[in-house]
């Protein structure tokens, strides 16, 4: 899968990358990644080749949404860079703090969050829901991103 430029980007582009990645939490639809990007407090920071980050910054905030490498492109450093570059974007946009919610399974996005500087500061039980029924808890993270 390769991304095209964020110029060219569509939703269906964005849905089909988000379900090659995620099974838990579930896939986000065009529609939805439509009706995100329909807010202007919403940003979308594309990474090199099949990756890409989706933030919301209000109110000296952001919230990192979502955060998509392509299963194959992983090991790449993709998922930091396009990270990196929602932090960015958020300091553009005048936040201070940022924050994301993870699964307690997905090892490999809590070693990222960890390794760029985020602290878990709680958990929420049971918030996300596999395809099977079972329920997982999230950790949050934050991140202090403007620096004095």
């Amino acid at each position: 899968m390769t991304l095209k430029p964020v110029s060219e980007l569509t939703t269906e582009d964005l849905a089909a990358l988000h379900a090659a990645c995620f099974t838990t939490p579930r896939p986000w639809s065009a529609t939805e990644f439509a009706d995100l990007l329909a807010s202007p407090a919403v940003f979308l920071v594309t990474g090199e080749g099949p990756s890409f980050a989706l933030g919301r910054a209000v109110a000296g905030e952001t919230e990192l949404l979502t955060l998509a490498v392509a299963p194959e492109a992983r090991g790449h450093n993709l998922g930091r860079r396009a990270l990196q570059g929602y932090e960015a974007e958020a300091l553009v946009r005048g936040a201070e703090d940022a924050f994301l919610e993870v699964a307690t399974d997905n090892t490999v996005a809590i070693s990222l969050y960890r390794s760029e500087g985020y602290r878990e500061s709680g958990r929420r039980k049971g918030y996300y829901v596999t395809p099977d029924g079972e329920k997982i808890d999230a950790l949050v993270f934050t991140k202090r991103i403007k620096q004095t």
